[in-house]
């Protein structure tokens, strides 16, 4: 299964948000110390805001915080809302697939198999279980 960029950066900005703790932070500096675009990181961090996952405070002074503790946030609750709406293969959008073997093919049945046991593990983790390596990370990022 390959997660789309959307949600690689949603899990990038929260991975950064936990590393800095109660600091707050800037799009500009997420972007930069990851080296990616801040245009997309701006609707990435708009998002997050409407989910529930980061506060946003504006203003001279102000900047990003996670919204919940780092133990709180579910990896699998988080990909879950971000990947809704994608498919696995064609088959798996009922109104617009065009496979035709759907009816009866298994391979289907399989690949949804493997979604949910890919979901399965991933809500085994919350944000503090993939960040427990701070140090490290803190010291790639130059944070």
């Amino acid at each position: 299964m390959k997660l789309n960029t959307f949600t690689d950066y949603s899990l990038r900005v929260l991975i950064f948000l936990a590393l800095k703790e109660d600091e707050l932070s800037t799009v500009s500096e997420i972007a930069y110390k990851y080296e990616i675009s801040q245009n997309h990181l701006v609707k990435v961090v708009h998002n997050l805001v409407q989910l529930g996952f980061v506060t946003s405070k504006k203003g001279r002074g102000g900047g990003l915080l996670l919204a919940k503790k780092p133990s709180l946030i579910s990896i699998g609750k988080l990909v879950k809302q971000l990947e809704e709406g994608t498919f696995v293969v064609e088959c798996f959008n009922e109104e617009n697939g065009s496979c035709k073997i759907n009816p009866a093919c298994k391979l289907k049945g399989a690949l949804a198999k493997a979604k949910r046991s890919f979901y399965q593990v991933l809500d085994e983790y919350t944000l503090d279980d993939i960040t427990t390596n701070g140090r490290t990370l803190k010291e790639m990022l130059s944070i």
